[in-house]
């Protein structure tokens, strides 16, 4: 099997419509239940994380921040992924230095991601680190973040 990625756009997609409303419209309620403010600018970067059928770097955001074309301000969006990671709305994928909407609800999680070396497609999952993280209390220390980044194809890809 070749290298070269047939896969078609749209596989991976991101959010449209009524779903990326009704994804806006929790992440507001979220906001309002912790006291937290999901600003004009915060709201459009997550709104454009939402969209995007793969991660975005900053500078992509950037770009595409004004409604009519016109970039943001660097420091506007990187406050506003700063707070959407604090949140717990984003993640930042570290091999790619780019950000995904948090497709996980609920409480906080540890993420995890499946990254296909095809189409660029990040799924994130949920990882099960609870006895390493037991073994590491043991030993004594205190973990504040785990990375966990798998590269592959894509099952889409794959059948290509």
């Amino acid at each position: 099997m070749g290298t070269e990625c047939h896969h078609a756009d749209g596989a991976h997609p991101g959010l449209k419509g009524v779903a990326l409303n009704r994804a806006l419209s929790a992440a507001e309620n979220r906001c309002a239940a912790t006291q937290e403010r999901l600003t004009t600018p915060r709201r459009r970067v997550l709104e454009l994380l939402l969209e995007s059928d793969s991660p975005q770097k900053a500078y992509d955001l950037i770009a595409a921040f004004g409604e009519h074309g016109e970039p943001a301000k660097p420091p506007t969006v990187y406050r506003a992924l700063e707070f959407l990671e604090r949140l717990g709305f984003a993640h930042r994928i570290e091999s790619l230095n780019a950000y995904v909407p948090c497709r996980i609800d609920g409480a906080e999680h540890r993420a995890a991601f499946l990254i296909c070396d095809c189409c660029g497609a990040a799924e994130e999952f949920e990882p099960d680190f609870s006895s390493q993280l037991a073994a590491a209390e043991t030993a004594g220390y205190q973990v504040s973040t785990i990375t966990l980044e798998a590269r592959g194809r894509c099952a889409a890809c794959r059948a290509d």
